[in-house]
């Protein structure tokens, strides 16, 4: 009922909508446009609020059985992630809005695709009354690409009145436009229009684990298949980077 909903370029918890068909997207728009706003959406699983995401789910869902169902997972839900939650005032709110249910726990299969339904809306907003026809969302990390930096700011200006009816905040270092030519951070890669780079901190981390697990195996802790599962693990998600002389430099310096 809701994937028939979604747009095109909505990424994360749909088939044959991954991590790399989302770095391919990001690329292709990279390259016919000059701009980008880069935006993600402030302590995004520990904001959402049932109200408003019950309302979204209940226009798709009539079955009682279903809704009542629903319920019992929010109820579940509520108040799990308080403690990283910073309270936000919107428009209209009165002194009960800190009672407000909210929170989904992010290793809940049904808060991951219930994200993408309480997002839907806004995805078609961006795409239909925005008209922002290169646009791409994977979870709550969300790509606006433009020709000029002066269409992107006036999108960011109805991005945030239109969060601000989920009652979600765009996180206070993003969203501002920049050249593709710098490079987009997305996915764990720098994504430029001709080349894709694995983010830095990305490699040194695996580094660090490849190194780990070679002594582990050493020792006789570990079997060599784990060690092997792990390496192709990060080969096949470095390789949709261009990250040949990396990969080669990774292995190789941790296993002297």
């Amino acid at each position: 009922m809701f994937e028939r909903s979604f747009i095109h370029d909505s990424y994360a918890n749909r088939r044959g909508k991954g991590t790399h068909r989302a770095l391919d997207r990001c690329q292709q728009f990279a390259r016919r446009n000059r701009y980008v706003l880069q935006c993600d959406l402030r302590q995004f699983f520990p904001s959402i609020d049932h109200i408003v995401l019950r309302q979204t789910l209940f226009t798709k869902v009539s079955d009682p059985d279903v809704r009542w169902l629903i319920d019992r997972i929010l109820e579940s839900g509520a108040g799990v992630l308080s403690e990283s939650y910073d309270l936000v005032w919107f428009p209209g709110d009165d002194l009960f809005a800190p009672l407000r249910p909210r929170g989904l726990p992010i290793g809940n299969l049904t808060s991951q695709f219930w994200a993408n339904c309480h997002l839907n809306p806004f995805d078609h907003f961006v795409k239909r009354e925005l008209r922002c026809r290169d646009y791409l969302r994977y979870v709550d990390d969300f790509l606006l690409f433009a020709a000029d930096k002066r269409t992107l700011w006036s999108w960011r200006a109805a991005v945030v009145e239109r969060l601000a009816s989920l009652r979600l905040t765009l996180h206070a270092k993003s969203a501002h436009p920049k050249p593709v030519s710098e490079g987009i951070p997305f996915l764990g890669f720098i994504v430029f229009p001709t080349h894709r780079r694995l983010k830095r901190r990305t490699g040194i981390a695996y580094r660090r684990r490849f190194r780990a697990l070679v002594t582990a195996y050493r020792a006789g802790e570990i079997p060599l298949d784990q060690v092997s599962a792990s390496v192709r693990g990060w080969v096949n998600h470095a390789r949709f980077g261009d990250t040949e002389g990396l990969r080669r430099a990774v292995l190789r310096v941790s296993l002297r």
